[in-house]
């Protein structure tokens, strides 16, 4: 009877193994696909309804409408009269006060997984929001404040980085992660089910 509750304990734990890496994956990819279905989809269902006089629900739609936008946009930035477009619409969104700051944190965002170019330096561990708890964050710059040199680290909410808290720290109190910033953006994109 021991050897068979043994047996059983061994399976379930090698089975959890395998189990709990595809069932988070899976999880990730329907939140993704519901998202970015969820974007277009309701007005393209609404559409739809309008043009056949039925309700329809075609799940994708949103999806695949979105990546179409995408490989537009991005013929769009490619030639000489869509850059001027693109450069005009950045300064225009760059100028409005609530829609600068997560416009240029998105912009960011973007240019880590595109080229690498961020004005995160590293990627690094803080006691926030309170002592014994430890939150990933980037530093951003270094200040001095009263004759002592104060690292300015930004620590993104999840799964949203875009929102934050920028926060002044001493350097003793700034620890390393061991992640480049790369590492660290998808940790928390994927709200912390991606750990390297």
């Amino acid at each position: 009877m021991e050897g068979f509750i043994r047996h059983l304990k061994a399976k379930f734990i090698t089975g959890l193994f395998v189990v709990v890496p595809v069932g988070i994956t899976i999880f990730i990819l329907k939140f993704l696909f519901n998202f970015a279905d969820g974007i277009l989809g309701t007005y393209l269902d609404s559409a739809v309804t309008i043009f056949t006089q039925r309700e329809y629900h075609v799940p994708g739609l949103g999806m695949l409408t979105g990546a179409v936008v995408i490989y537009l946009s991005g013929i769009l930035a490619t030639n000489v009269m869509g850059t001027r477009i693109l450069r005009w619409w950045d300064e225009l969104l760059s100028r409005i006060p609530l829609v600068k700051s997560i416009y240029n944190s998105s912009k960011q965002l973007t240019q880590v997984f595109k080229e690498g170019k961020t004005s995160y330096r590293r990627a690094v561990f803080v006691e926030w929001p309170r002592s014994g708890v430890r939150a990933v964050g980037f530093v951003t710059g270094e200040v001095l404040r009263d004759g002592e040199k104060l690292v300015v680290v930004y620590v993104p909410t999840m799964p949203n980085p875009t929102s934050g808290f920028a926060l002044f720290f001493r350097e003793t109190e700034v620890y390393e992660s061991g992640m480049t910033v790369e590492e660290a953006v998808k940790f928390v994109v994927s709200g912390g089910a991606v750990v390297h």
